[in-house]
């Protein structure tokens, strides 16, 4: 059984010449993909998105504001109220971008800062997306005692330095398609590296399509790609790397509950 940790089922294209969204979710599961976390990344899309996904019990929801979205605004309450509802079981997607948005620097902060705090005061782990901020990121996570709840940093493309900051404060590291891409070689050492008790494989669908499927719409049904490529890598197993990345979600994610 795969888990994909982290995609945004609503922003699958949706037209006629394009498979539903059942087919999609049906498509994953003859690859064994069981479950999947259906992560928000702007707060006045969350009722959409849970709407879209309702009839699917094996899809989990997360609450929260991308930092390419900050400047949209933040309502911490309302996120607080939407991370009430059953299916949801983390914060996020929140973080720092200082390569696409580095002039919103000081309102990513504010906007980090405070998911952060909401996601201790509720306790439930934080997805996290960092790119160029990495001792912002690490820092405004111990200063903001995330360890209390922990998170993964996803899709993630950084140094081992950062990676183990963040395993240290008891994140997750996940790993997504890039790392099938040629250009890969250095986040390939680091998931060499990465203990097994602290990986997740995802697909951040519909970007980033793994090879062999680059230039395609990203599926969750690709994460099998992804952790074939990881499993080679590593020099494991693929069915053992199936078995402990899904026992590490529902570990991290513990609202998530099993159905099998």
């Amino acid at each position: 059984m795969l888990i994909d940790s982290h995609c945004h089922l609503d922003r699958l294209k949706s037209a006629p010449d394009q498979p539903s969204l059942k087919a999609i979710i049906d498509g994953a599961k003859a690859r064994g993909v069981d479950y999947f976390l259906c992560v928000n990344v702007r707060q006045q899309g969350f009722e959409a998105m849970r709407d879209k996904v309702a009839e699917f019990e094996n899809v989990f929801l997360s609450s929260g504001v991308h930092p390419l979205d900050v400047q949209d605004g933040l309502n911490v309450e309302q996120i607080r109220q939407f991370a009430a509802e059953k299916r949801v079981v983390a914060i996020g997607e929140t973080g720092l971008d200082y390569y696409y948005a580095n002039e919103t620097k000081a309102l990513q902060q504010s906007c980090f800062e405070q998911q952060i705090a909401l996601a201790v005061d509720i306790d439930k782990p934080l997805i996290v997306h960092t790119r160029d901020a990495r001792e912002d990121t690490i820092a405004m996570l111990k200063n903001g005692n995330a360890d209390k709840v922990g998170g993964v940093l996803h899709c993630f493309t950084e140094n081992w330095e950062m990676a183990k900051a963040a395993i240290d404060l008891g994140f997750y590291i996940s790993v997504s398609g890039i790392v099938t891409f040629k250009n890969a070689g250095e986040l390939r050492s680091v998931i060499r590296k990465v203990p097994k008790d602290r990986l997740l494989v995802e697909t951040d669908a519909p970007y980033l399509a793994p090879v062999p499927h680059r230039g395609k719409e990203n599926q969750p049904a690709y994460v099998r790609d992804v952790a074939e490529f990881v499993a080679e890598l590593r020099g494991e197993k693929f069915g053992d790397l199936a078995n402990y990345t899904t026992e590490n979600f529902f570990n991290l994610f513990t609202q998530a509950k099993s159905l099998i």
